[in-house]
Order: structure tokens, then sequence, then C-alpha cells
């Protein structure tokens, strides 16, 4: 079952890479008491993602977190070292970049997309939401191909 507006956020456990090495972060740790606005890709590196979808966040960070948003974050069904070597190549600095390594958080939201036809097996659907204090008050889930509904200029225009 697909998350939908007025859930929680679930409780699961994602990756960072920091400065010392991958980080463990609770969900709770990153929604609770904040406004996140976290979009997820299929997989770091793909053409989409990195050609369309990363460069508007990037490019927006500062509207988006003059709007009210605390956290910035990009989710992919990818190893911690591939987000923190992705979050390096397009600059972003600003955003906070999640590996779901598993995809148990991804399972969890019920936002898996089967990309075994590409060889990618089982990654997460290309979507963004916004949540405040854990509880989610936008999510966009784009329909098939293409970066519209989940874009940083469509989350934009909802804060």
């Amino acid at each position: 079952m697909t998350i939908q507006v007025g859930d929680s956020i679930p409780q699961s456990t994602l990756k960072n890479m920091s400065a010392e090495g991958p980080q463990d972060l609770a969900t709770a740790d990153i929604f609770a008491g904040k406004k996140v606005l976290l979009f997820a890709v299929p997989g770091a590196f793909t053409p989409g993602c990195s050609i369309t979808h990363m460069p508007g966040y990037v490019v927006n960070a500062d509207k988006i977190k003059a709007a009210g948003v605390d956290t910035i974050a990009c989710m992919s069904v990818n190893d911690v070292f591939v987000m923190g070597a992705w979050g390096q190549a397009q600059n972003a600095e600003e955003i906070l970049m999640l590996a779901d390594g598993m995809g148990e958080f991804t399972a969890a939201l019920g936002l898996e997309l089967d990309g075994s036809a590409f060889g990618l097996g089982t990654r997460s659907q290309r979507f963004a939401l916004i949540a405040e204090d854990g509880v989610i008050k936008h999510l966009n889930v784009e329909p098939g191909a293409g970066v519209d509904v989940s874009s940083a200029e469509t989350m934009m225009a909802l804060l």
C-alpha cells in the first residue's frame, strides 16, 4: 500500500556519508520537528536523475530553505558510497544525500519500482514529498518517465 497525505513517515534507518564515513540516520531524527522536502530518484548517476532532477534542487536550495524548509533530502536505493559520490559530483552541499541500500524504507512507503528491465533490480519510484514533523503534507509521484510533478519547481509552488 502506498503511503498517503496525512500518513506519518515510517520508522526506518537510512545512511548518509559523513566526513567520518557512513552514518546511520533514523527517519525519526530526519523528520521529527522539521519541515522536510524529500525527493527520491530511481538511481544516482542515471541520466534523468543527474541531468534534470537533482540540478533543480541544487540550483533552488536557497529558495526552498527560504520558504521554510529545514532539510532538503535526496534518497535512492543505492549504497551510501554511491550517494556520497553523486552528491559531491552534483555540488549538492545543501542536500542531505540518503541511501536506502536495501530498499526497506522505499518498501515501507510502498513506492518500489521494478527496474529489472534496465538491470537495476528493485528501486524507488521517482517522487517528492513535503513532511512537517513527520507527517506527509504533499506527495507527488511521477506517473511515468520524466521529471514533472516531483521537480524542484513544482514542489516549491507547494511551499
